[in-house]
């Protein structure tokens, strides 16, 4: 087992062959001194594994007969079929093969580890020549295709760093991607640091030959059933040691692989690829050859949030998080306050809220060790394997997939930020055998979740979603849903209706995550009968509470506005608090969400109140990259413009808009709109999810007003990427609007929303 090892392999599989084909030769051919027999692939690298195919390169000048050729080929070919080799031959002449190595990638790939091994060494030398200037000439064709051939089968083989199950030579991050850096390196576009995968290729190769065993089995794929005998083999004291190593190795690969493509697609001019303009996107923040970097020059040393910033940019955009800008952040880290601030908190939950472009993102981080600074407590999940039959992923790349499903499910729930951290570090507990990982993954995570910035009350709940994570599962399939006491035994654990909907849907995320042989229609569908009936029993969910507004301060004029936070203090521009006091008239609401938009502020959370028509408003809002933080006095006069038509908020908004749409983002969820009336506060709830962006507020609020009825009070928040909006509305008379009213109303509001967006 070893390079030495394989390369006599190939040595003795040369003697054999070269006496085979030269007696052949010799009996069917005219002129045999001018055939040539040599080995392409990984036998042509002299990296033969004990059942590997023996890769053949047969070359002839074109002189003989056909059917000569054919009678050689075979007395050549047929003993060895005979002693149950595996072999992949091709039989050309100098010219066919330059035509098919300019056509075909496979061949001219497999070309460049050609080695000579008997007859005319000339032609062989020849065709080797060919065969690496051609890649070279036509690198700008070639080198594509292979991204995508790559691309292609990371697609039907995943990644082998993550699987349970992985395929050592087809997944990303296996043998064949470092025999494509090895190919890149030859082509000359750029120099491809190969010493930093050579232990990773070793390993894995010494793990293939192993999993062929003396039996000459030619397998690739590293089985549960086999990772024992394996690990055994090659010295380990487990399984779980070995595929800790495979996936260590394998994410070497992986890093040099993407580190190569995109230094090719940094080139420039220098390449096929243009370098395009960057993009400023954010404080500190480019795209730049659409990949989200850091701004040339910018100074991130006091800039600790730039990292999660950059990050939750990219994910959100479905685009990568460039490597230069990972290893700049890892070279000059500096930590985040404890608890970290709010806006960095919700750039965590804007990664975590992407979907499946956050695993890309994620991947970058963790591959410079960013994760693990910022979440120390990742550091023993990661590469963390799960022998068991019924996932698919390490613990670390379980935890990813669950938060892309938890993403999908961000609609369903009033607390998604609850919702995407819970399913991040579910299994955080796991990999202490001694523990059970649901209890102390609530330990783990309880001081966690403080740290990251979420208040007392909410650090418990993501503490009782992580410990009964399996609860709802367990229950629905081993005990009777129509036993009341099953219901009480729930609800007992889970005692508020909003935490229960949060378990049910990290349930699901999950379930869907882990895959089939865990989660299934039958199991989807017991498990939400059984929330059903708990929710029945905690007699729904309570609306949320009109805010009570105390104005700081009194009405002189028809409208006050105070910057309340320190206008001259930079660190306050992320979280400014503004208050609104003005005489309560049709359109305000929608007014004022409008000026904070083309103010170019980010709304986190705003909340008003009308009473004896005096409405007071408290906003806290962050001010966008490279804006300028506007003036009470600017701020009031703008407002004082939209009331009166001066100010044309919509034509504004949608000029904001078209540059917004110049990055789309990623693809999200429609939005989704719910009315009902809530008897104790005499009024109609509207409420709205939707992924945010400049203007939501705004053509909510408009739509209403122009349905004929008034805003009471509204509650607005945004979490990560998500806006969640409350508003409390009654018709002219100051009464609730009708069922069939109201359900008119959020049917309005919701496609109003979506032509906008």
């Amino acid at each position: 087992m070893g390079t030495r090892e394989r390369r006599d392999r190939s040595n003795q599989i040369d003697k054999a062959l070269r006496v085979s084909f030269l007696d052949c030769a010799s009996k069917y051919l005219t002129k045999p001194e001018l055939v040539s027999l040599a080995a392409v692939g990984g036998y042509g690298r002299g990296e033969l594994s004990p059942a590997s195919d023996l890769d053949l390169l047969i070359l002839h000048n074109g002189s003989e007969k056909p059917q000569a050729i054919s009678e050689f080929i075979s007395a050549f070919l047929y003993p060895l079929w005979d002693q149950g080799r595996a072999i992949d031959h091709a039989v050309r002449t100098r010219s066919e093969n330059r035509e098919i190595a300019n056509e075909d990638i496979r061949v001219a790939l497999g070309l460049l580890d050609l080695r000579h091994i008997a007859g005319e060494s000339e032609l062989s030398n020849q065709v080797a020549a060919d065969a690496l200037e051609n890649w070279r000439k036509s690198r700008e064709k070639f080198l594509p295709k292979l991204r995508k051939s790559i691309q292609e089968r990371e697609n039907r083989s995943g990644e082998l760093a993550f699987l349970l199950e992985p395929d050592l030579k087809e997944a990303r991050g296996g043998l064949r991607d470092i025999n494509a850096l090895r190919a890149i390196e030859i082509s000359g576009a750029i120099s491809v640091s190969l010493t930093r995968v050579a232990e990773s290729e070793a390993l894995l190769a010494n793990v293939r030959d192993v999993l062929h065993g003396d039996n000459l089995r030619a397998r690739d794929l590293l089985l549960l059933t086999e990772q024992d005998r394996v690990a055994s083999v090659m010295g380990y004291a487990d399984a779980d040691a070995l595929m800790l190593d495979v996936a260590k190795a394998a994410r070497a690969v992986d890093y040099l692989m993407d580190l190569t493509w995109h230094r090719i697609d940094s080139k420039g001019g220098q390449s096929w690829l243009r370098r395009r303009k960057d993009q400023k996107i954010d404080q500190g923040l480019v795209i730049l050859n659409s990949e989200v970097t850091i701004e040339d020059g910018y100074d991130i040393s006091n800039d600790s949030a730039i990292g999660l910033r950059a990050a939750a940019a990219a994910a959100q955009r479905g685009l990568p998080l460039s490597i230069d800008a990972c290893v700049l952040l890892s070279e000059k880290f500096s930590s985040l306050p404890n608890p970290w601030p709010k806006s960095v908190l919700n750039d965590l939950v804007s990664l975590i809220g992407a979907g499946s472009p956050m695993i890309r993102v994620f991947e970058a981080l963790d591959q410079d060790g960013l994760i693990e600074k910022w979440i120390p407590e990742w550091s023993h999940v990661r590469f963390l394997p799960q022998r068991n039959v019924l996932h698919r992923h390490t613990v670390d790349r379980h935890m990813l997939e669950t938060a892309v499903h938890a993403a999908a499910l961000t609609r369903t729930v009033t607390r998604p930020d609850l919702l995407l951290v819970a399913a991040l570090f579910h299994d955080i507990g796991k990999g202490f055998p001694e523990k059970d990982h649901c209890d102390y993954g609530e330990e783990l995570i309880r001081p966690l979740a403080k740290r990251l910035g979420f208040d007392e009350k909410d650090c418990e709940t993501i503490a009782l979603l992580v410990k009964e994570h399996l609860l709802l599962s367990a229950v629905a399939t081993r005990r009777d849903l129509e036993d009341p006491a099953t219901i009480g035994f729930v609800v007992e654990k889970i005692k508020e209706p909003e935490a229960l909907q949060l378990l049910h849907a990290l349930s699901i995320s999950d379930g869907e995550a882990t895959g089939k042989s865990a989660w299934s229609d039958w199991k989807a569908g017991l498990v939400s009968t059984l929330v059903g009936k708990c929710l029945a029993a905690m007699a729904g969910i309570k609306p949320v509470s009109q805010p009570d507004l105390v104005p700081t301060k009194s009405l002189v004029d028809d409208i006050s506005i105070t910057i309340l936070s320190n206008e001259n203090n930079a660190e306050s521009l992320d979280n400014i608090e503004i208050e609104i006091i003005a005489k309560d008239q049709t359109g305000l609401l929608s007014a004022v969400a409008g000026l904070m938009t083309i103010s170019r502020f980010n709304v986190r959370s705003a909340k008003t109140r009308t009473t004896n028509e005096i409405a007071v408003m408290r906003w806290i809002v962050e001010l966008d990259a490279n804006a300028q933080l506007p003036s009470a006095e600017k701020l009031t006069d703008q407002l004082k413009k939209a009331l009166s038509g001066e100010l044309d908020l919509g034509r504004k908004i949608e000029e904001r808009n078209e540059n917004y749409r110049k990055h789309p983002g990623i693809p999200t969820p429609p939005p989704v709109v719910f009315a009902a009336n809530d008897l104790a506060t005499n009024a109609t709830i509207i409420e709205v999810r939707m992924h945010d962006r400049p203007g939501i507020l705004f053509n909510v609020t408009r739509a209403i007003s122009r349905f004929g009825v008034d805003i009471k009070s509204a509650i607005v928040s945004t979490l990560g990427a998500e806006a969640f909006d409350t508003l409390y509305v009654t018709d002219l008379e100051g009464q609730p609007l009708t069922g069939e009213r109201a359900q008119l109303l959020a049917t309005k509001v919701e496609n109003i929303l979506i032509t906008h967006l």
